[in-house]
Order: C-alpha cells, then structure tokens, then sequence
C-alpha cells in the first residue's frame, strides 16, 4: 500500500512540471505583447518598457522560467498589476465563497446521483430508468448560464423563494449561506448529476449481471442489502473515478456559475483579471486550480486501495 502511494505521489511531480510550464508560458503565447496591451493604446514607448521590466520580460525565457518557478516553490505567485496586491492574497481573499459553492454541489450531486443511478440499473428499462436517461441528455447538453437564468427567474423573481444574486457568509448564519447557495449549487451540479447518474447506472449493470448477485438474489437476500452491500460495493471503483474526473466539471463550472450569480468568488476574480489582462493573476489561479484537481486525483487513486484490494497486490 505504501509503495503504490509514493508511486502514485512522485508521478504528480512530473504532472505539475507540466503544468508549471503551461501557466508560465501563458503569458509569452498571448497574442501581441502583454505589456503594450496593459499598457493600454495611448502608452508611451517609456512606459511599455517599464511594464516589460516589472514583468521580466525584458529577459530570456529561461531566467524568467526559473525566477519564476523558484518564487512559486516559495508560495509567491506573484503581485497583480492593477491592484499591486499579492495575487495569493487575493486568492485567499476569495476561495470562501468558491469552496463553499464546490462543496455544497459535490455533495448534493453525489447523494442524488448514485442514488438515482443505483435505483435505473436496478430497474433498467423501467420508467426510472428512461427518465434517468432523458435527465443525463439533458443535463449535458444545456449551459450552465441558461440554467442558472432559469432557476433565477423561477424561484427568485417569480416565486422569491429565494434571493436573486450574491453570497452570505457563514458569519452571517447558516440559514443565509445555504440559501444563496441552493440556486448556483443546482445550476453547477445539473452537468455533474447526470454524469454520476449514468455512469453508475452502466457499473449497477454490469454488477448486478454477475453470478454472486444472482446467487445472492436466490438465496432470498432483500433488495437494500444486496444492491448496497454486494452491488453498489462492488461497482464503486468506476463511480469514483468519474467522481473524480468530473471535479473538471465543478472548476471550469465555478467561473460561468460565479458570474451569473453575482459571487465573489475565484471564478469571478478570474473573469475581472481577464477583462483587464491582469495576467499574474490568471496565472496564479490557473495554477492553483491545476494543482487541486491534480490532488484530487491522487486522492481518488489512493481510495482505490480501500474500495478494491487487489490494486494492493
């Protein structure tokens, strides 16, 4: 078990390299150059040249790429350019918000998800089942913002069930922070729901055609038991794999969701740093990103231990 942690630890390094590469080089492959669009179109050829020296443009790729990488090590991904605030700072200022929204969609789209999927691949062919079916279509092929859109016309402007934009903290009371998060958390895990949902319905399937389950069945085990037990157990690998996979869903679903919702989270920042080419910024949180969804992962191999022993052996 040890031995496939670090294995599963160093190939990260290599994984993040990449990355590291990739954030780096966003900046050089921007079309014209980023200190004459920061700049702005009246700038003076003195003040490009000082926004290329700020930025060590005025270096060779390969000195830039090792300051670069060595202040990252250090946990300095930079200063923004407009606000002259560490860009970590800023982060740190914001990922409340975005962790919350995170969280609260994975768990709601987990719990609904397996259990809708376990029930279609017991019941295949069924009225569930077409249903969950239909639902995995759907949610795939609508946009986020045209959900959100509707859920805010729905149950915030039609019925004022609840609140139209933005976001309460913790501080302010659970009752708050929950429900500025009911309306964004379903606009982000619609997409998220019916890619659990169907991927667990196609692993019940092929479990439940297994030989011990129809022993199982024989032998008079109820319904609860066996598809929790026996099923659901042994179909868990290929769930928590798109589980994982589908955190790729959440990060790039975060920034669209944000926006229309009016939250100031990450996704947000990232949009405001685009708009003006805040490029340290970009850079800061597409690496952070990255590297969360890399340590996710790793933690969905190493849960792989648990669910099937014989990736131990």
């Amino acid at each position: 078990m040890i031995g496939f942690i670090v294995r599963r630890l160093l190939a990260t390094v290599p994984v993040m390299v990449v990355i590291g590469l990739f954030v780096f080089l966003l900046l050089h492959l921007a079309p014209g150059d980023p200190a004459a669009i920061i700049a702005g179109d009246n700038a003076t050829p003195d003040s490009i040249v000082a926004i290329r020296h700020q930025l060590g443009l005025d270096q060779s790729i390969l000195v830039q790429f090792v300051r670069w990488s060595g202040r990252v090590l250090q946990g300095d991904l930079g200063i923004s350019i407009f606000s002259q605030t560490p860009v970590l700072t800023l982060i740190g200022q914001r990922i409340g918000p975005t962790v919350s929204l995170t969280l609260t969609t994975a768990v709601f789209s987990v719990s609904i998800a397996i259990c809708v999927g376990v029930l279609a691949g017991w019941r295949a062919g069924g009225v569930l089942d077409r249903i969950v079916m239909a639902f995995a279509a759907l949610g795939f092929s609508v946009p986020v913002f045209v959900v959100g859109y509707g859920l805010i016309y729905v149950f915030a402007i039609h019925l004022r069930w609840l609140p139209v934009q933005g976001y309460a903290s913790l501080q302010q009371g659970i009752g708050p922070w929950f429900q500025h998060l009911i309306l964004p958390s379903l606009a982000l895990g619609l997409a998220y729901v019916a890619l659990i949902a169907r991927i667990t319905r196609t692993a019940m399937l092929d479990v439940l055609s297994e030989d011990y389950i129809r022993t199982a069945t024989a032998k008079g085990v109820a319904a609860t038991p066996m598809l929790l037990h026996h099923a659901l157990r042994n179909a868990a690998v290929p769930i928590v794999t798109v589980i994982g996979l589908g955190v790729a869903l959440l990060i790039g679903g975060v920034v669209i969701t944000e926006t229309v919702f009016n939250i100031p989270g990450v996704g947000r920042l990232v949009v405001d740093a685009i708009n003006q080419r805040d490029y340290p910024i970009v850079q800061g949180i597409i690496l952070v990103f990255s590297g969360a969804y890399v340590l996710i992962n790793l933690a969905v191999d190493i849960s792989y231990l648990i669910l099937d022993p014989r990736i131990r052996s």
